[in-house]
């Protein structure tokens, strides 16, 4: 899929069509390659792996009930020492969980700034307009998209961090909306991954470009952020009040 989304409808009608799944759907063997292959490229960019659930039926592989994170977890407590970019491994791995999804760890090699789907749509195109180098990007499902960055490693100012699971600190609310900054200790879905309800999570840009320092895209992405969750604000505000 191209990486060249802009502003147009006739970008946004491509995308639109390639979330509802419209392509041509490759026989279970082209698949399998597919995937494995894919998977081979991103260790080796040096995104480490691990396995993960996937969906089953309505429900989670774990087969925990009320699973909160359905097929987007890993299998095993010891994902963070398990994950490698070792092809040997992974190949292991794919073949014997062949619907396995896998994790990539992030705070090791990369971060991954993840934003809400139309924020990303329209922070990809100002970027790339703007010549600015822009590393791997996937969609997650039909509401978020993901730029791989390089790892800031452990900054001296630990309060530039905050956990994956929230958005941002509540200070610092009106600044991030909406953007999640996976870094030490968090992990996000690398495609190809199936997740329920036939979405999945795919490459916008695939993982042979490199990765970018974040801070370059930031500023952008925080500013499409903070336009979105405007635009969002108004909606509800526009809702008829009902008695």
């Amino acid at each position: 899929m191209s990486a060249e989304m802009g502003r147009s409808s006739g970008g946004q009608g491509r995308i639109s069509q390639w979330l509802r799944g419209r392509r041509p759907r490759p026989d279970a063997a082209d698949a399998s390659a597919s995937r494995e292959e894919l998977l081979l490229a991103a260790a080796g960019a040096g995104l480490p792996l691990a396995p993960a659930a996937h969906p089953s039926a309505y429900r989670c592989s774990c087969d925990r009930v009320g699973c909160p994170t359905p097929a987007r977890h890993p299998v095993s407590f010891a994902w963070q020492t398990q994950s490698t970019t070792d092809p040997a491994q992974i190949e292991r791995w794919a073949r014997h969980q062949p619907l396995a999804n896998f994790i990539t760890a992030t705070g090791m090699v990369h971060d991954v700034l993840d934003v809400p789907l139309e924020a990303g749509q329209e922070a990809l195109a100002r970027l790339l307009a703007s010549d600015v180098e822009v590393g791997p990007v996937a969609l997650s499902g039909n509401d978020r998209m993901l730029f791989f960055t390089a790892t800031r490693g452990t900054p001296e100012d630990e309060d530039e961090w905050w956990p994956c699971e929230l958005d941002c600190h509540p200070e610092t609310m009106d600044e991030h909306p909406g953007l999640r900054w996976h870094c030490r200790g968090s992990y996000v879905l690398v495609p190809p991954a199936r997740l329920a309800g036939e979405l999945t999570v795919e490459w916008v840009r695939g993982p042979e470009h490199p990765l970018p320092d974040p801070l370059s895209l930031l500023e952008v992405l925080t500013d499409e952020c903070a336009r979105y969750a405007g635009e969002e604000r108004e909606q509800v505000a526009a809702w008829p009040l009902r008695g």
